[in-house]
């Protein structure tokens, strides 16, 4: 099993906790952190913009990727939402198995 950890940006707490919420209740993931709020430093149509943003970590397996990029495109206020995934190389056998575990679709949730 490949584990990976994405993430994405949004502008809002309330959006954050949305998404998140979202994301973790279909199963796309074990867990999301909401972190922020941070400072963003970006080039948008043109020029360099700068805004506070709320980012989420989300944890998951590689196999769900696809559907969390979905998912994320189709509840996401950006146009271009950021979605990046890296591996997570290693991690306690308890907690990927806890990611595991939490990420499994059901015939009730697909």
């Amino acid at each position: 099993m490949e584990y990976i950890q994405a993430l994405t940006t949004v502008d809002s707490p309330e959006s954050g906790e949305s998404l998140a919420r979202s994301i973790t209740e279909a199963r796309f993931a074990a867990c999301v952190q909401i972190v922020g709020p941070i400072r963003s430093v970006y080039w948008w149509d043109g020029k360099v913009e700068t805004a506070e943003e709320w980012q989420l970590l989300i944890k998951t397996t590689a196999e769900m990727f696809p559907a969390l990029e979905k998912h994320i495109k189709e509840n996401h206020s950006y146009d271009t939402p950021e979605i990046i995934a890296t591996s997570i190389v290693a991690g306690s056998p308890e907690y990927l198995s806890w990611i595991s575990a939490e990420t499994k679709r059901t015939d009730a949730s697909s």
